[in-house]
């Protein structure tokens, strides 16, 4: 735990209090929005288990995910849409929630320090940018698991409506049976037409979006 709270220790140290946290999820994925946490986390808190999601059961996530909504001093989202993530491609459209996201925190609780996952920001409140972050700083894996839940659930939803693309098992990416999907049934509105899956089959709309 101690090694998951050196950058936040080193920031106390400087007399930083207000220390934020912030990850993305859903860059690869054909696919829903991207999505951005930002969260302030208590000084000196201690989560044991807390890492990178990716790392995590989906189990562990939801029960993180809930005590952290419950524990954080603040908590800001970030959502880019499928249409945005097309205009301007994903790595801005990454760097637009993970802004989006910031300022929502913001506004809760005045930042003093971000700690980022790897994606360097310019920003005017102090940042450090920390490859694998969701590793190696409590905030940031903080901010993974809010992001990864709050993305599953869209997914979760998006499946409803679309169950023949299996978006509850894949979460939107790029699997046989979503490729497969595709090519029979055509794209949705919530696919991103940029990623070149998507891109060739996108003369052939699902016909439940025409039926809307």
């Amino acid at each position: 735990m101690e090694e998951m709270y050196q950058y936040e220790e080193k920031l106390i140290r400087e007399g930083i209090q207000v220390i934020a946290g912030v990850d993305e999820v859903g860059r690869g994925p054909l696919v829903g929005n991207v999505v951005a946490a930002c969260v302030v986390l208590p000084l000196h808190y201690e989560l044991e288990g807390l890492t990178d999601s990716k790392k995590l059961s989906e189990k562990k996530r939801d029960k993180f995910y809930e005590i952290l909504m419950q524990d954080a001093l603040a908590i800001g989202i970030g959502r880019v849409s499928p249409e945005k993530i097309d205009e301007v491609n994903i790595y801005e459209a990454t760097k637009i929630a993970m802004k989006m996201a910031i300022d929502e925190a913001n506004h809760k609780l005045k930042l003093e320090h971000v700690l980022i996952d790897a994606m360097p920001l310019a920003l005017e409140i102090p940042t450090t940018s920390i490859i694998k972050g969701d590793s190696k700083s409590l905030s940031i894996a903080a901010a993974s698991v809010i992001a990864k839940v709050t993305r599953d659930r869209e997914m979760y939803a998006l499946d409803k409506i679309y169950p023949m693309y299996d978006f509850a098992h894949n979460k939107g990416y790029g699997t046989k049976k979503h490729l497969l999907a595709l090519e029979e049934y055509g794209i949705c509105k919530y696919h991103r037409l940029s990623y070149a899956p998507v891109f060739k089959c996108r003369d052939k709309i699902n016909e439940i979006d025409l039926l809307k």
